[in-house]
């Protein structure tokens, strides 16, 4: 199945005062899946039951975010890696560099190659 994408008109990234209004692709959004939609699915390549399979995908959520929160980098080999990182404010000196220059942390992800390439393959269709 194709990702369906929209044009949507907005002026030209990283030019001072926006320059000239271009046409750009952005996803269009065909829907979710859900942690049930994955669970029936796993079922099928599985012979975990779905309270099992149910049971794994909560408890490495959880796993993550006790991961992330110690600074870690979580890899989880195909699937890629979960890392955390920092936005702060800028200071002159570092001695004057406190806590309260953090601005606040955000998950980034990194596909793992599979899944990166997955997408080379990817076709496109304009969303009706």
């Amino acid at each position: 199945m194709p990702i369906k994408y929209k044009l949507m008109h907005r002026t030209q990234p990283g030019v001072a005062g926006g320059g000239r209004k271009r046409w750009y692709a952005a996803i269009a959004s065909d829907g979710e899946v859900t942690i049930d939609d994955l669970v029936k699915q796993i079922e099928k390549f599985s012979a975990l039951s779905e309270a099992d399979i149910r049971g794994v995908i909560i408890a490495l959520e959880n796993v993550i975010q006790d991961q992330l929160v110690n600074g870690k980098i979580i890899r989880l080999d195909k699937l890629g890696s979960f890392y955390p990182s920092l936005s702060s404010e800028g200071v002159e000196k570092d001695v004057d560099f406190t806590v309260a220059n953090i601005k606040g942390a955000k998950v980034n992800y990194r596909p793992g190659k599979r899944i990166s390439d997955s997408l080379s393959t990817a076709s496109f269709k304009k969303k009706d």
